[in-house]
């Protein structure tokens, strides 16, 4: 069933522009299309397109809890340009405490099963929250961020959370993305001047060097996929 909705929505929007995508999804999904913003470049983007066509689209936001003050600024800075509500969900507070108490702040570092351990209790498990009850979620994801994107298509049904996901950025290149955020004065976020390309968690992000690849930045002392779990469900 959901590869035939996933064909039905490539087919429907295939020569549809993006404003015109989300217009079809807000209609096709009365009050259940909602979109995920962690305020770097590519979310903002989207963002623009959300409040300028003043779609029934919903914007939230995961604070861990954890995140730079760079990121909360473009947030207030966000809000005051637009004038559209961000909902913002955190974790649980129980998990966080029992996390802290049983492996101090920093059990990230000791293993790559910790991290995703703490991914999931600040990141995963709030946004399970966010998405319960949608029909659609629309996400900043480009295929050129990260080898494990590559393979993305623009609609997809992504099992792990039982949802359906539109990337309408995937094709874009990084250069598009700073072209669009220039061109429209969209609120960024600081970090970018520096070095950051992918900006998360403050404890678990650093600026980039020359020639490395854009993700080499999230998590970088360890070896891995670079995924959290919000992207990484498996999907049917």
């Amino acid at each position: 069933m959901s590869a035939t909705i996933i064909q039905s929505l490539l087919d429907k929007t295939k020569d549809f522009s993006i404003e015109e995508t989300f217009a079809f999804l807000a209609e096709e999904y009365p009050g259940k299309v909602i979109f995920s913003t962690s305020f770097g470049q590519e979310d903002q983007v989207i963002t623009d397109y959300i409040a300028k066509s003043n779609l029934d689209i919903t914007i939230f936001t995961l604070d861990t809890g954890r995140l730079f003050q760079e990121t909360y600024d473009v947030f207030h800075k966000t809000l005051k340009k637009y004038k559209k509500p961000i909902e913002v969900y955190f974790p649980e507070a129980a998990s966080v405490e029992n996390l802290l108490k049983e492996k101090g702040p920093n059990s990230f570092y000791d293993s790559v099963e910790n991290r995703k351990e703490c991914c999931f209790i600040r990141k995963v498990v709030p946004l399970r929250k966010a998405l319960a009850g949608n029909a659609v979620w629309i996400t900043g994801l480009r295929a050129e961020q990260s080898e494990n994107r590559q393979d993305l298509s623009l609609f997809e049904y992504d099992g792990g959370f039982d949802i359906i996901k539109f990337n309408p950025l995937l094709k874009w290149t990084l250069q598009e993305v700073e072209d669009y955020l220039k061109d429209n004065n969209v609120p960024q976020n600081a970090l970018h001047k520096k070095g950051f390309v992918s900006i998360g968690c403050a404890p678990c992000t650093r600026a980039i060097f020359p020639g490395e690849d854009i993700r080499a930045g999230r998590w970088y002392w360890e070896s891995s996929h670079k995924e959290c779990g919000l992207h990484g469900a498996k999907k049917e």
